[in-house]
């Protein structure tokens, strides 16, 4: 039998020689990337243009609302008012901590606030107010101090609970040298680091010198405190002292170590 011819032969070998890919011009595969690149980058344009156009031209994530919490003596109305949100503006426009610094400045009462936004439309409010420690008596009002010395408002009435400075140091020689704004602190260095249960019962803090504190408590009697110095010891100290002699009338803190009681 005859073997394979010539052309067979030529065939088959060509058969079993894998394909060549088809020539691509270098200049083409460059042209090809530089193509996605630009198509991938005007996608991204176009996406930053919407987001934009979302976020500050659109009517969508507006001012339309302000909400306020964590009032107690300012009204929700007047820390609104004092915000002065701008409504209608973009929401992602707002600048949050000038707002926060103007309501302090507008509202002294105002100790800190949280302003945050509220998507996609609100303005969020958290206000801390000031606790008064100490009442400093102006003409027929009272002006509120704080536990860091801030007078922070003046009032018709004197809250509940809250101790009356009577500085009495016109001859004193700790007037001429600490001034009354430093023995107005050293007082409310005193009424701050009073329990709330004696705090309540303290109906003025009277303050000679920067050692002579004493404090007028209700139903007649008074602690001899001293100066500002130990006082949270000075505050236990009195705590036990009063529950050991409950009828006593005076009480001696100035040196904690050494207290004492006696009715009068």
């Amino acid at each position: 039998m005859a073997g394979p011819t010539t052309a067979q032969r030529g065939a088959a070998k060509r058969a079993d020689t894998p394909a060549r890919p088809p020539h691509i011009d270098p200049g083409e595969r460059r042209l090809t990337g530089r193509v996605r690149l630009i198509l991938a980058a005007v996608v991204v344009v176009l996406v930053a243009a919407g987001a934009v156009w979302v976020l500050y031209g659109s009517s969508w994530l507006r001012v339309e609302r302000v909400t306020v919490s964590g009032t107690d003596v300012l009204t929700r109305a007047e820390v609104e008012a004092a915000a002065a949100a701008p409504v209608g503006a973009p929401l992602v426009s707002v600048d949050l901590d000038a707002m926060a610094d103007g309501l302090r400045q507008k509202l002294p009462r105002i100790n800190s606030v949280d302003v945050v936004r509220s998507w996609p439309h609100g303005i969020g409010l958290k206000v801390t107010e000031r606790q008064p420690v100490l009442l400093v008596k102006k003409g027929a009002k009272f002006v509120e101090v704080d536990a860091k010395g801030v007078r922070f408002a003046t009032v018709d009435e004197a809250p509940r609970h809250v101790p009356l400075l009577k500085l009495d140091a016109d001859r004193s020689a700790s007037l001429r040298r600490f001034g009354g704004d430093r023995l107005l602190q050293e007082a409310v260095d005193v009424a701050g680091d009073l329990p709330e249960k004696l705090a309540g019962e303290t109906e003025a803090v009277r303050i000679t010198s920067y050692d002579s504190v004493v404090l007028d408590l209700s139903r007649g009697r008074t602690v001899m405190w001293g100066s500002g110095e130990e006082g949270p010891v000075k505050a236990r100290v009195l705590a036990a002292l009063m529950k050991a002699s409950p009828k006593a009338g005076h009480f001696d803190v100035s040196a904690p170590t050494a207290p004492a009681a006696s009715k009068s």
